[in-house]
């Protein structure tokens, strides 16, 4: 397991889901963790299973849709911990599924607010920090639209897919100040997003739902294979990688050892 021990690392949308995995993970790493989220009670569970681990964690009740509110965040989690080294973007939510013609504008408008907007605050409130002590590492979880369409999900695969450009921007942006930001596909695992789909049913599509339930049977993506990728891409031997599209089912690891074509593992994935 890649150690980050005593790093200060921030992770949005960390009260459920594969935030909530990542978060326990980094923690196990030996990471200081701050877990942001607008629920209370998700907070709570969290903070307590890290912290009946042995882990340390922090509680930040926050908005990413709100600049101001992730920038005080950000200076909790500096002021608490001492220091904010990884940034960690996991705060979603899917949005309205199905057909665009008979979906709500606004909705549809509030999903690109939390999932792409959400994370540009996010970003935002880290890089002044980052840029001052020259050194910094931002993962953005990207998920399913980045590689391939998703009818009935439009607004979720289209802010997806925009954030694995914006990763790459970004990367190119800060590369010169020693911070890397990677966007990486945690892939398909059982969380109150697969629910929804079920719910949905017909308007999610026969492949949603399809996949939805298998996902619910065999739970996905196990949580050490997301926890891996996400530890490797915080750590120091990822220095040389920035602006990537990684999925956790690519054969990542050899990525530690080999040079690759710059367009290859971005989101012009035909070159990889």
């Amino acid at each position: 397991m890649y150690k980050l021990k005593d790093a200060g690392v921030l992770v949005t949308g960390a009260g459920r889901g594969v935030g909530k995995r990542l978060a326990i993970g980094f923690a196990s790493a030996g990471a200081r963790v701050g877990l942001l989220a607008r629920s209370k009670a998700e907070l709570d569970l969290a903070a307590l299973e890290i912290e009946h681990a042995g882990g340390a964690a922090l509680r930040i009740r926050a908005d990413v849709t709100d600049f101001e509110q992730m920038c005080a965040a950000v200076d909790r989690m500096r002021g608490h911990f001492g220091g904010l080294h990884v940034l960690v973007c996991a705060a979603a939510i899917q949005g309205p599924v199905g057909p665009l013609f008979d979906t709500p504008p606004k909705a549809w408008a509030d999903t690109i607010e939390t999932n792409l907007i959400g994370v540009m605050h996010s970003c935002r409130a880290v890089l002044p920090g980052m840029i001052a002590h020259r050194a910094g590492k931002i993962i953005i979880l990207s998920g399913g639209g980045a590689g391939s369409a998703r009818p009935n999900l439009s607004a979720y695969a289209s802010a997806k897919a925009a954030l694995a450009r914006f990763a790459e921007t970004l990367a190119e942006e800060v590369s010169d100040h020693n911070i890397q930001v990677n966007s990486m596909n945690p892939g398909g695992t059982y969380t109150s997003m697969t629910d929804e789909i079920l719910r949905a049913d017909e308007l999610a599509g026969s492949r949603e739902v399809e996949q939805a339930e298998q996902t619910r049977l065999t739970g996905g993506i196990p949580p050490d294979k997301q926890i891996q990728l996400a530890l490797f891409l915080a750590s120091e031997r990822s220095n040389h990688l920035t602006g990537k599209l990684i999925d956790v089912t690519d054969d990542w690891k050899k990525l530690e050892r080999e040079n690759t074509h710059p367009d290859a593992w971005t989101l012009r994935r035909h070159l990889k």
